[in-house]
């Protein structure tokens, strides 16, 4: 009688397959590639165009205060549609533990000049010692200058 061996532990694979791991990432790369653009801080608006901006970094940072203007008068804080006469008690609050008292303002191009002033105005009230107010560069054709690389916003100047 003959003893069969059996010799299965050669018949085993010790490789990683990578290629499911590298379909993954890839969905993941593209699902992010997605989102990122969606994730805009605060509301979109289409802000007055000027040939020579002062560039304002900080409005970009994630821990900025921004009061935007609507073309039909609303005006949002952050993400929050607000009321002219809510504005300056929720500056006062955000502002209250801070050290840099500055507020940033972006209005679109055909907001009435009324309610933006209404806005300053409410804004200075609350006790900022800067406003800026956000405007976009004027692009400039293909062979012309590019947009400052400071982010969404450049400032027109500050009070």
């Amino acid at each position: 009688m003959a003893i069969s061996v059996r010799n299965e532990g050669a018949k085993v694979n010790s490789n990683i397959n990578v290629t499911p791991m590298v379909d993954v990432m890839l969905v993941l790369l593209i699902v992010f590639m997605v989102i990122t653009p969606m994730l805009q801080h605060g509301v979109s608006v289409d802000m007055a165009k000027v040939s020579s901006p002062i560039p304002m970094p900080d409005a970009d940072k994630e821990d900025s205060l921004l009061v935007a203007i609507m073309r039909d008068g609303q005006i949002y804080f952050g993400t929050d549609r607000v009321k002219a006469d809510e504005l300056t008690a929720k500056v006062k609050d955000r502002l209250a533990n801070k050290v840099d008292k500055r507020v940033y303002i972006k209005a679109d191009a055909r907001a009435k000049y009324g309610g933006v002033v209404d806005v300053v105005d409410n804004v200075r009230s609350a006790g900022v010692d800067d406003v800026g107010l956000l405007t976009e560069q004027i692009q400039q054709g293909a062979a012309g200058k590019k947009p400052p690389a400071t982010g969404a916003g450049t400032g027109a100047g500050s009070q």
